[in-house]
């Protein structure tokens, strides 16, 4: 794509109060970005309200060229910045085939994986380190069979998603699509997580650079994940989690929903539950997701169940995989609160249990 064409294409998605869908509209009834400002405002006025058509017939402000500039200079300066157009043939297919994909997407990192077969895996910012792990072990064998892993490069299960993918043998990666400019950092605790990401898989965003965190881009996102994808694996998510809206987007869009089932006692597997009660399909292995969307075949994700022997290790077959409060432990085992607060305490620092909000404790191992 040469510079003035770019200069279009970003003066376009720039324009105030034209969304991606008028955009289309424009571009099914004029063809490229420059066909559109060089069409005039009385033809532009059959498509568009007469104060946009105006906007879009006049020389682009110093805002938006601002903008244009910033974004020819960021795209100069490394390899792997790309900028890619809904006419570009990189643009992914998938994508492409929904009701409302981006006219564009700013890229920094492997554009080679948009075209690859992918699954998201999202789930709850707040998640436990059971939840955590599974996540992590998923995206791990389904990378080693060769599926890219996406995600929204959130805290918790997203992140989880993203560190499984990028430390997995093989070629597949992992794509974080984000709700900001991609050459912002967001969540700052992310920092490392986003560097290794660039570098070995790929960060994308509809957001021009400098767009910073605003809560109402986060669910629009959210669309371009499940677009992205042959299907959605929810992994914890609470009755109100974002992660239900990417999985409704992906029913729509036609994929597969999957959900981890968990406790009946926990608030992170209501979101899960509920998937499943309307007919998203419960998982226990990779290797279900891969054969119901005819992948190459994943190995089971394994969580390490050993179980280092140790002073209090026969705690362990008493809270089971349920949350169980200090009080009905102490009834249990006839020990005193104190000491067996401690007992637990040790118990979380070797990560084989954790404490959960009520002062709840549950089995990892």
């Amino acid at each position: 794509m040469e510079a003035a064409e770019r200069a279009a294409w970003l003066r376009l998605i720039a324009t105030p109060g034209l969304g991606p869908r008028t955009a289309r509209h424009l571009l099914a009834a004029f063809g490229l970005p420059d066909a559109i400002f060089a069409a005039g405002a009385s033809a532009l006025l059959r498509v568009v309200p007469e104060p946009l058509a105006r906007q879009l017939a006049a020389p682009p402000g110093a805002d938006i060229q601002s903008m244009i500039d910033a974004t020819e200079h960021w795209l100069q300066t490394a390899p792997k910045h790309v900028l890619i157009s809904i006419a570009d043939s990189d643009y992914p297919q998938l994508l492409l085939d929904t009701v409302d994909p981006p006219p564009v997407l700013f890229a920094i990192g492997r554009v080679d994986l948009l075209n690859r077969p992918a699954l998201a895996i999202v789930g709850s910012r707040n998640a436990t380190q059971q939840g955590v792990a599974n996540a992590e072990a998923f995206a791990g064998a389904l990378a080693r069979s060769g599926v890219t892993i996406i995600s929204g490069l959130a805290l918790g299960i997203d992140a989880a998603a993203h560190r499984g993918a990028l430390d997995a043998d093989g070629d597949a990666s992992t794509i974080a699509v984000v709700g900001t400019g991609v050459d912002a950092i967001y969540p700052a605790s992310n920092r490392v997580l986003t560097q290794r990401i660039r570098a070995d898989g790929l960060v994308i965003s509809e957001f021009p650079l400098r767009t910073p965190a605003i809560a109402h881009n986060f669910p629009r996102r959210n669309r371009i994940i499940a677009g992205l994808a042959r299907g959605v694996l929810v992994v914890e998510a609470a009755q109100r989690s974002g992660s239900l809206i990417t999985a409704r987007l992906a029913a729509e869009a036609g994929r597969e929903v999957f959900a981890v089932p968990g406790s009946v006692h926990s608030p992170l597997a209501k979101g899960c539950h509920r998937l499943i009660r309307e007919g998203a399909k419960l998982v226990e292995s990779a290797h279900d997701i891969a054969e119901d969307l005819g992948l190459a075949r994943a190995s089971a994700p394994v969580v390490d169940t050993a179980i280092a022997r140790g002073p209090h290790t026969e705690l362990l077959g008493l809270p089971g995989h349920d949350p169980v409060d200090l009080d009905t432990l102490a009834q249990r085992t006839r020990r005193h609160a104190a000491d067996l607060s401690a007992a637990l305490l040790e118990l979380e620092l070797t990560q084989d249990v954790e404490r959960l909000p009520g002062n709840r404790y549950q089995r990892l191992r």
